[in-house]
């Protein structure tokens, strides 16, 4: 399997959030050819609030496995969005070694129709991760017309 297949699974993660009436965003932990955890944003319905980012959910369930540290470096998060800062560091933090992600943050914006509650701190993932102590790979943004799709409407007034 590689890096499309995890993402799609990523897309669909995020798809099953929207539905469940949180923000459509999905995040898949691999390690190898091992999905470790998955998790959807529970920013809406769910009331995660502000901190539920689908990262933040998955990197939550990842760390309540116990799983070895030198595991989690040979991990990678697969992210329907490009992480946010917050996000990014939380991912440092964790130890996982790789992220790969669908959209970027300008499309994601672009989607939001920049709406002032919406905005971030202005620094990319890359920007965070490459101020690591460890380096961690990035790559993205893939299959934006794909990732696209669950946005599509959503941001609209009203909508949501």
């Amino acid at each position: 399997m590689n890096d499309e297949h995890f993402l799609r699974r990523a897309y669909r993660v995020a798809l099953q959030a929207r539905a469940r009436g949180d923000r459509p965003f999905g995040a898949v932990v691999v390690e190898g050819d091992e999905i470790l955890v998955e998790g959807g944003s529970k920013q809406g319905s769910s009331g995660g609030g502000p901190l539920a980012h689908s990262e933040m959910v998955a990197l939550n369930l990842l760390l309540h496995t116990g799983i070895a540290r030198e595991r989690l470096a040979r991990a990678t998060i697969y992210s329907s969005g490009e992480p946010c800062a917050m996000c990014a560091a939380a991912i440092f933090y964790s130890g996982i070694g790789r992220v790969v992600y669908g959209l970027p943050a300008e499309a994601i914006a672009a989607a939001r129709n920049a709406q002032p509650h919406t905005a971030g701190l202005g620094l990319s993932c890359r920007q965070v991760l490459q101020a690591a102590a460890a380096p961690i790979e990035v790559v993205g943004p893939l299959l934006e017309d794909e990732g696209a799709i669950a946005h599509e409407g959503y941001w609209v007034p009203g909508a949501a």
